[in-house]
């Protein structure tokens, strides 16, 4: 799950190489993203796994490790 992500984000933020996006990695300060971005990555994210990712959760999830906890929680 977490490779699937790493290619999302690596797809909509144009990262090369999706392996250097890790766990720690800050979608703002390490990866340049705007307001305008994180929703691209969040729909991305739900239309690859379908399911739906409340507005106030997608508005607080700042590091890749964030989105992982919830798409954990989600799938159980």
């Amino acid at each position: 799950m977490f490779e699937l992500v790493q290619q999302i984000i690596a797809e909509q933020m144009g990262v090369k190489n999706p392996e250097t996006i890790t766990l720690d990695t800050h979608l703002v300060d390490d990866l340049g993203a705007d307001s305008i971005d994180a929703a691209e990555i969040i729909i991305a994210i739900e239309g690859e796994f379908d399911l739906e990712i409340p507005d106030d959760i997608a508005e607080s999830i700042r590091k890749v490790s964030e989105i992982m906890d919830f798409l954990e929680s989600a799938t159980e």
